[in-house]
């Protein structure tokens, strides 16, 4: 525990990604971890640092060493070891490991508190607005943090076989967690309040440049101390799915696990939502000034609606018959405003304006493949709408930059199309996954941001280097780059996989037969 949240998060991110490129490439029926097990967050890099001084107490005692709970001098003193069956040690380290991950978090927000937030410096240069947007409600994150680690420490000290911890996580999250949806949906105000007061006062600039400089950093900016209530929360529902992987089933401690998840998910989709809606808000608002319509004027701004994709694609003029004529001359600029309920097509004029010539409702429509390209025809695919601005039927011959933009805009426009693996009306047994090896940070509203470890079904691939994936913890779809993750081969370890993420959702019957078919962006 002399980590710090973010090295810590880090460490356990990579040995996962590890031990599942040493699984993946087991081929015969005995697999190196036969349960399909996630490393445990606090596992050791080498048996060197499981020395420490013999004390439990990882609030009051930060530079506590240990790593297992396998490594407890209790532990090892008290015979337990030798009479508990290994799927139990394994649940005990995967309980203990959330104990002491909260105990690095509640260390590295210490931090952000005492060295940043009361730095007498940055006080005296930052109004009391400024500072509020910046640091928001984290002092009542850090204390529900200390008293969600004080109930937990109290648990590890009653026995030395752990009960069960989720007990606790579900009593915290129902009364307690509701600070980390006040402080992820005020993001997008703290990242422009920061950029902003780096770009607008030197000074600020210096005191932080000053301060992330000190060793107690450990190298590590002050934004990634910012963001750090959003990756706990996140990590802490993936930290249960782990446990929940481990219980016996149909057991009391199932039960618990189960439902600190789903009160868990409950608070991360509110923190996403909470994110989102702030940019989604201001994002239709600029693009409605932007339109103007040539058609009959349809609202754009609504609470319920939100931008999927937008781009520019070439339309084919004449009838379908003028095809076979292979000339770039056939081809005009259009754009499209893809909405989660609404298309708008466009053309663009002067003045960054978009000229509106027809629009659909996104239910009514459809797309289809040309099969007979050739050169010039290349990506080019047939869009359908089944009922357009005039109530009639309408057909637009669409030609994208490459085969990835293509089969992007295909299934944004229609996403209950079959894709290359998956029919999303019989989800495949075994369907190809990839774990994620590199961070990517999504760049367009269709694609989806990856964190390390992350494991997804892939739905579909083009030849120049994009996957369609759904995450498996979330059932999150989007598309990104091949490059960040590697291909798992094992069908044993996909089975697992698939096996897992099953059982976690398993009382929400209808999420589990939705798995196939959504499209959340």
């Amino acid at each position: 525990l002399g980590l710090l949240y973010q090295e810590y998060r880090d460490k356990s991110t990579r040995e996962e990604i590890e031990t599942r490129r040493l699984q993946d490439s087991q081929t015969d029926t005995e697999e190196t971890s036969p349960s399909g097990e996630t490393p445990s967050e606090a596992e050791p890099s080498s048996t060197t640092e499981n020395k420490a001084p013999p004390q439990i107490n990882l609030l009051r005692n930060s530079n506590s060493r240990f790593n297992l709970w396998q490594d407890l001098p209790e532990v090892q003193s008290s015979g337990v070891l030798s009479i508990l069956q290994p799927d139990e040690i394994k649940l005990q380290e995967a309980m203990f490991e959330l104990v002491t991950s909260e105990a690095s978090y509640y260390k590295s927000l210490n931090l952000l508190v005492s060295h940043f937030m009361e730095n007498e410096r940055l006080k005296k240069i930052l109004h009391q607005s400024e500072a509020h947007i910046l640091f928001s409600n984290v002092l009542d994150v850090m204390a529900v943090s200390e008293r969600f680690l004080l109930d937990l420490e109290q648990r590890v000290e009653e026995n030395i076989v752990i009960s069960d911890v989720c007990d606790i996580v579900y009593q915290h999250t129902v009364n307690h967690f509701s600070v980390y949806i006040t402080y992820v949906s005020n993001q997008t105000y703290q990242e422009r309040a920061y950029k902003q007061l780096l770009q607008d006062k030197p000074a600020f600039r210096e005191v932080i440049s000053h301060l992330e400089l000190d060793p107690k950093c450990k190298g590590l900016s002050f934004s990634s101390f910012l963001i750090l209530p959003f990756q706990r929360i996140t990590r802490l529902k993936l930290l249960v799915q782990n446990i929940l992987k481990k219980v016996e089933e149909k057991s009391d401690r199932e039960s618990t696990a189960l439902d600190a998840h789903k009160e868990l998910e409950t608070v991360v989709k509110a923190c996403n939502e909470g994110v989102r809606k702030m940019s989604r808000t201001e994002q239709m608002i600029s693009i409605q000034k932007k339109l103007e319509f040539k058609i009959k004027s349809v609202p754009i701004i609504s609470h319920s609606r939100w931008l999927l994709k937008q781009g520019e694609l070439q339309q084919m003029n004449g009838p379908k018959t003028s095809r076979t004529l292979r000339t770039k001359k056939l081809f005009r600029e259009i754009y499209l405003f893809l909405f989660n309920d609404l298309l708008v097509i466009c053309r663009q004029i002067p003045g960054d304006k978009y000229q509106v010539f027809d629009s659909a409702p996104r239910g009514l429509l459809r797309v289809e493949e040309l099969e007979d390209q050739g050169q010039s025809l290349a990506n080019v695919f047939i869009l359908r709408l089944l009922e357009n601005a005039d109530d009639r039927e309408a057909s637009y011959m669409l030609k994208a930059s490459s085969q990835s933009e293509m089969k992007r805009w295909m299934i944004s426009l229609a996403p209950n199309r079959r894709t290359k693996f998956v029919s999303f009306t019989s989800r495949l047994v075994d369907c190809p996954q990839i774990q994620c090896v590199h961070p990517y940070v999504a760049q367009q509203p269709d694609e989806l941001s990856l964190e390390l470890a992350d494991v997804l079904n892939i739905l579909d691939k083009t030849d120049d280097g994009w996957i369609f994936g759904e995450r498996l913890h979330d059932q999150e779809r989007g598309w990104f780059p091949s490059s960040m993750g590697e291909e798992i081969l094992n069908p044993k370890i996909r089975a697992q996989n698939l096996k897992e993420c099953f059982r976690v959702h398993k009382t929400d019957d209808s999420q589990r037969r939705k798995l196939g078919s959504r499209n959340r962006q």
